[in-house]
């Protein structure tokens, strides 16, 4: 946090517009377009809400069923939950540990079929609607395979790009494939509103399609209050975007401090027994958390006692969410690349030291 985040979230206390109404959100949603170069962007009141928008907006319904991967945080699939669907987990892939596009394909071809332009699953007869993968720690998915695959199957692609602000597939910035994308600028993010989140649209159509429903789907008028359609109270506060706009001017170099310390990750990581988990080929990421991949499970833990013994903050990869209890039950495919990963992975202090912070 520097002196500029303080000024502006000052400005906003003092014009007393703190609320959902306010200059800096309309800003944060212009530089969001202007870097990501979306069509439009909505911002709301965190990742979550941003990625439950996207799966309303997109026609996810109750007792739907959506694919994602079982190696994501969990927010994934509790925004699948809030929207009244089921996840089915599929696996990762090793190349940038996104959703695996033959794990995709293959199971949809196993247990999918096709009724007009309706998928559905054999075994439950429910409606496939989209398929939601999630860029792991900022690094892209194939996303060209899996938009392949949903077409053919007549599935909605929703990006859930919460860690990849500044990461790019091929030329495009990731959450511009799909017609809604989320992203998060939660406190761990590589910028933070304090809490929030931001909705990504391939249209302004769409846009202002999300901006109504996350706005209440109230219309507008100088004193009637009318609701037109199901909506959400999910608008950023002009707090949380103040806090933003600072630190989104300052974005470019935020990723170029990610990268060095990747960089030098990496070259240590030569040097040892540690492989160190890389952009993908086809892909430029944020390297928004930085990992490593541990020979096994017992030298991933040792590492991660010596450094916390050390007071080096590391942890290890989320648990798969078809250990967790509320998902043991979910739809999966085979998880052989998450489980080996899972018990190999750590992730390493990722935040560049920076000079001249407020205080």
């Amino acid at each position: 946090m520097g002196k500029k985040e303080l000024d502006y979230v000052s400005d906003t206390i003092r014009s007393t517009f703190v609320s959902s109404n306010g200059e800096y959100i309309n800003k944060l949603e212009q530089h969001v377009e202007k870097f990501t170069r979306s069509s439009r962007a909505v911002a709301t009141v965190n990742g979550t809400s941003a990625l439950h928008a996207c799966l309303y907006l997109s026609g996810v319904r109750r007792n739907d069923l959506v694919i994602t991967q079982a190696l994501t945080f969990v927010a994934t699939c509790n925004a699948i939950r809030l929207a009244g669907a089921e996840p089915i987990l599929l696996d990762v892939s090793l190349n940038g540990l996104g959703l695996c596009s033959r794990s995709l394909e293959e199971y949809l071809e196993e247990y999918a079929y096709l009724e007009g332009q309706t998928c559905r699953h054999k075994l439950t007869k429910q409606c496939i609607k989209a398929v939601v993968p999630m860029h792991t720690f900022g690094h892209p998915v194939d996303l060209d395979e899996i938009l392949r695959i949903c077409e053919k199957w007549c599935i909605n692609l929703i990006e859930d790009a919460a860690e990849s602000l500044g990461s790019f597939y091929k030329e495009r910035h990731t959450g511009t494939y799909s017609q809604f994308s989320a992203m998060s600028f939660n406190g761990n993010k590589i910028i933070t509103t304090g809490g929030g989140g931001m909705i990504l649209c391939d249209s302004v159509e769409n846009g202002d399609l999300a901006r109504h429903v996350t706005t209440t789907s109230k219309q507008s008028h100088d004193f009637e209050f009318f609701h037109d359609q199901f909506g959400f109270n999910y608008r950023m506060p002009n707090l949380n975007a103040a806090l933003g706009c600072a630190q989104i001017e300052k974005i470019e170099f935020y990723i170029e401090s990610k990268r060095k310390i990747a960089n030098e990750y990496e070259n240590v990581c030569l040097k040892t027994d540690f492989q160190f988990i890389k952009e993908p080929s086809y892909a430029r990421s944020n390297y928004w958390i930085n990992g490593v991949v541990c020979e096994n499970r017992i030298s991933r833990d040792l590492f991660i006692r010596e450094c916390l013994d050390s007071d080096i903050l590391v942890r290890p990869v989320w648990q798969l969410m078809h250990t967790l209890p509320m998902y043991k039950d979910a739809l999966k495919g085979d998880l052989s690349t998450s489980e080996w990963l899972v018990d190999r992975i750590v992730n390493l202090p990722s935040t560049p030291i920076l000079e001249g912070r407020y205080g």
